[in-house]
């Protein structure tokens, strides 16, 4: 139903978007520095499978809604900030009982793995990127459009995983070293939680100030 030309195109176009910096890489980036490869791949894989909804969006033609109201987008862009600031300030908050219990680790898998997933979903930005960037692959000729929307969703989960995954290993494996001292993890924590304030606030600002 897809023709191997446009396959190579789109991998190719996936593997390019899953190694450029963006808040998803930054986040798993962060939960291996500071809490190690266990943590930072429960986020990989919360990013990753947060795909499946935004793909079921641009199938189903629902994100059009978001790009035609304004206030339909601003609704959700503002509920996935305000969701971001509010775990960044919980990190925070939550140093210093974690401290003096050994530094240990002070989000829980799978704790990290809902908020990857709810933090994904409520990205409106992601909602239009599956919107305008899916679609450019599926042929019209080949029928059943959204089957083929489905079927590029499912390959950019598949493709853009291996990307996030080392990421995490990477990171993971640079946190087991500094976590060592715990001067430097209580430090760490602090950065992972400002991080993911600073991601919430620069969400939440207006694209037209950016």
């Amino acid at each position: 139903m897809i023709d191997t030309a446009r396959l190579f195109v789109f991998a190719g176009a996936t593997i390019v978007l899953a190694v450029t910096p963006g808040p998803d890489i930054l986040y798993t980036l962060t939960r291996g520095i500071t809490q190690g490869r266990r943590a930072a791949m429960y986020a990989a894989m919360g990013f990753n499978l947060g795909v499946i909804f935004h793909t079921l969006l641009a199938a189903l033609g629902v994100s059009a809604i978001l790009r035609t109201s304004a206030v339909a987008y601003q609704g959700i862009k503002l509920a996935g900030a305000a969701y971001l600031i509010y775990i960044g300030i919980q990190t925070w908050r939550s140093l210093p009982a974690e401290v003096a219990h050994g530094g240990k680790d002070f989000l829980s898998p799978r704790a990290i793995f809902r908020q990857t997933i709810i933090g994904n979903i409520l990205n409106p930005k992601v909602a239009l990127f599956f919107l305008a960037f899916l679609p450019q692959f599926v042929d019209p000729a080949q029928g059943h459009p959204g089957l083929q929307t489905a079927l590029f969703g499912l390959l950019f989960m598949l493709l853009s995983f291996p990307v996030f995954a080392t990421v995490a290993l990477f990171s993971g494996a640079i946190g087991d070293r500094l976590r060592r001292n715990q001067a430097i993890e209580s430090r760490l924590k602090k950065i992972a939680g400002a991080v993911l304030v600073l991601l919430g606030v620069a969400l939440a600002v207006p694209e037209s100030l950016l």
